[in-house]
């Protein structure tokens, strides 16, 4: 088979490389898009099955595109984002080839560009994009041996609760997925315990107006480089049953016991940090930050928003908080199942380009802008703002991508008279 050759060539078809086609369509660049399995895989096949989008229809979308069927204050299923990220990508009739999986990048050894070897051949291309996104590897610490008698799963591979074996469950991670998943075994009929980390917990809605409008008229979308170890910070937000504030003193009363810290597992017992109930008091402070930023917004412009004096109070903290338990002997407390909701790490092995990385496997880049020429990298979180893992913020980074390829290939095609200074 002969070797192909494209301008350009996008490594993912999840809402990042879906968004690069739409910009690189419409400036003609020439460009196929790679997806080792199909369209929005992880939104298929690495989700909960009762997953909603985190933010409402109207503003988690791309811009040229509404969810139909939804209200635009909705929180969108996650079969339904499969079916828009397959209509958009539809929609401007760039080449996406599924089922092909990408081996390597190296530098073309024989001329200009890169040499892509994939599971469907080999390919070179001028310039090759990275929008694998930030999902890319389970990442679970190594604090529970594999072979210990306890189910364990990451959240990535949880997807309703009759797949877990029957008992009770420790759920590790209080962000958005751990709060989320705790909260769907509880009402299923099983006890769970909830491990809570450092986090920040924003208002679902505030005045009227949701957590992503508040995020935007802020200017907190928008913001370019996080406060150091922020970008490490999980949040607990949700869009289920309609969209409501992460409260962990509901959890609780729920019956979810709150834990601190998961830090070490020794023949059956599992040890905690004495820290949740500072943990539980960050996220109350960051929630309270942003009522009171939106509060002094809403008096500078004049707005004629709904108070909500009642947001400001915070209940009483629950005894599994001001007396944690530290250890729990999983056996006796009946915990037969442990799921990490402990996020993700990159894998960038498939990218073998000198200066493309840092030391530990990192993109080194500009907005996206690789240091080795030709390499770009879309999807990220923070990778020009705080806006950039979601589905609008890439978008925007899309557009500024397609226009860095665009100024690379003018340079190459100009033609001007080669002057030689003697």
């Amino acid at each position: 088979m002969a070797q192909e050759s494209f301008e350009v060539v996008v490594v993912g078809g999840g809402q990042a490389g879906v968004a690069m086609s739409e910009h690189l369509t419409n400036a003609g660049v020439p460009h196929v898009v790679l997806e080792r399995d199909r369209i929005a895989e992880r939104w298929r096949t690495e989700r909960w099955d009762s997953l909603v989008a985190n933010g409402p229809a109207w503003h988690d979308r791309f811009p040229s595109l509404e969810f139909t069927g939804f209200d635009p204050d909705s929180f969108v299923p996650k079969d339904a984002v499969v079916d828009y990220m397959v209509e958009y990508a539809n929609k401007f009739g760039g080449e996406f080839r599924t089922g092909v999986e990408v081996k390597s990048v190296t530098k073309n050894p024989s001329g200009a560009g890169f040499r892509i070897e994939t599971s469907d051949g080999v390919m070179t291309a001028n310039y090759v994009i990275s929008a694998t996104g930030p999902f890319q590897k389970p990442a679970i610490p190594p604090v529970v041996s594999p072979d210990a008698p306890i189910h364990q799963v990451h959240s990535s591979d949880y997807h309703n609760p009759s797949e877990l074996p029957a008992g009770n469950v420790l759920v590790i991670g209080a962000g958005s997925s751990g709060v989320q998943i705790a909260d769907e075994l509880q009402k299923s009929g099983r006890q769970v315990y909830l491990s809570v980390g450092e986090h920040d917990r924003p208002p679902r809605r505030y005045r009227g107006r949701d957590n992503v409008w508040w995020l935007g008229v802020l200017g907190k979308w928008d913001t370019a480089t996080p406060t150091v170890g922020a970008e490490h910070v999980t949040i607990a937000v949700s869009g289920v049953n309609g969209g409501q504030t992460v409260d962990f003193r509901n959890l609780a009363a729920s019956g979810i016991t709150l834990v601190g810290l998961t830090q070490s597992y020794e023949k059956g017992i599992m040890k905690f940090a004495p820290d949740v109930e500072k943990n539980i008091a960050r996220g109350d402070a960051n929630y309270l930050s942003v009522l009171t930023e939106a509060d002094e917004f809403i008096a500078r412009n004049g707005l004629d928003l709904p108070e909500e004096p009642a947001a400001h109070v915070l209940g009483p903290l629950p005894e599994c908080v001001t007396n944690p338990i530290l250890e729990l002997d999983l056996a006796k407390a009946g915990v037969t199942s442990i799921v990490w909701a402990t996020g993700y790490a990159l894998d960038y092995s498939w990218l073998q380009v000198d200066g493309a990385l840092d030391e530990s496997g990192k993109p080194r880049h500009q907005r996206g802008v690789s240091t080795a020429p030709g390499i770009y990298f879309l999807g990220q979180a923070w990778l020009s703002r705080r806006g950039s893992a979601f589905i609008w913020g890439v978008w925007h980074d899309a557009k500024f991508l397609t226009d860095q390829v665009q100024i690379q290939r003018s340079y190459l095609t100009y033609e001007g008279n080669a002057r030689v200074v003697k």
